[in-house]
């Protein structure tokens, strides 16, 4: 599938990658007006197929859609099972993103890249900035700094963009997650000490499509780097559960608890809010309140 834009005869191509995911999906329609977007996906469902688990196809991929931007919205995102496939889930975000950057480096060819609050160990009293020290907590994490790390060291102008809590109304993800659960349980408990921004893959996709155009539309300058892409303010993922429900209606009982009393394989850092003041500075992009998307959201999924 591609998705054109009317703006004149020669449009910018503009190639997403895990263009089915929440992130990708939302990206077709906010980078449209930019240009001819190419949707690839792993399952090949909008006619490009790219499994980034095939690093050795990603030449090719290139070679034949000639972008002008590329948007990396793929990722192996499952944490908990990240522990046990440690070697897929570096392969995925680790290595094919550093072939990626080898390859763009070498075209000029400019990329955006998403990465994620768990580069952090969760131990911070403010919110973390670009320049804190990284140090992740499990094998999703440090798979996901190994690939921006490559990214940003290599020749490609690229923008990173980190973000944190994803969700929407397409994908797996904890909003998604409680709607059903609190039509199928009288009660529900869920931890209160992780400590994070719920940030709607919508205004994801939005920022980006700002920050594409300047890299579409004006030489690589001081603009590429490292940047933080999260919702204003921060709740728990209880809080982020009171405010579904409590939106939702229901009769469904809600109750905090420890993550002790919810033993995961991979370990999640306690505190994973961030900065987003360079972000700001550099694109005078501001995302909304998580409370403000998260009823839009919402509204959006009226019905299901």
């Amino acid at each position: 599938m591609t998705v054109s834009s009317p703006t004149g005869p020669d449009p910018r191509r503009i190639l997403v990658l895990g263009a089915t995911g929440q992130v990708g999906w939302e990206l077709l329609r906010t980078l449209a007006p930019l240009g001819e977007v190419l949707g690839a996906s792993r399952d090949g469902r909008f006619g490009i197929r790219a499994d980034l688990a095939k690093v050795v196809e990603l030449g090719p991929l290139l070679d034949r859609t000639r972008p002008d931007l590329v948007v990396n919205a793929a990722a192996y995102t499952q944490v908990d099972q990240a522990e046990s496939e440690p070697d897929l889930a570096t392969r995925i975000n680790a290595e094919a993103v550093a072939e990626l950057g080898r390859l763009a480096g070498a075209r000029g060819l400019p990329v955006i890249h998403y990465s994620t609050d768990f580069v952090f160990p969760g131990r911070a009293t403010h919110p973390y900035r670009e320049d804190d020290a990284p140090n992740p907590l499990n094998v999703y994490g440090k798979s996901k700094l190994a690939g921006e790390t490559a990214l940003l060291e290599s020749d490609a102008p690229a923008v990173v963009l980190r973000t944190s809590w994803v969700y929407g109304a397409r994908g797996h993800n904890f909003l998604r997650t409680m709607l059903r659960l609190s039509r199928e349980r009288h009660e529900l408990r869920v931890v209160d000490d992780q400590i994070g921004a719920p940030t709607w893959s919508r205004m994801i996709a939005a920022a980006t499509a700002h920050i594409a155009a300047r890299l579409l539309h004006s030489p690589p300058d001081e603009s590429t780097g490292l940047y933080h892409l999260s919702a204003a303010g921060h709740t728990s993922w209880y809080g982020f559960a009171r405010a579904i429900l409590d939106a939702r209606g229901g009769e469904c009982e809600l109750h905090p608890i420890p993550s002790d009393d919810y033993p995961t394989p991979a370990l999640r850092p306690a505190w994973s809010v961030l900065d987003n003041s360079r972000l700001a500075r550099t694109f005078g992009l501001r995302l909304p309140d998580w409370r403000h998307s998260l009823g839009q959201c919402l509204q959006d999924m009226q019905g299901e």
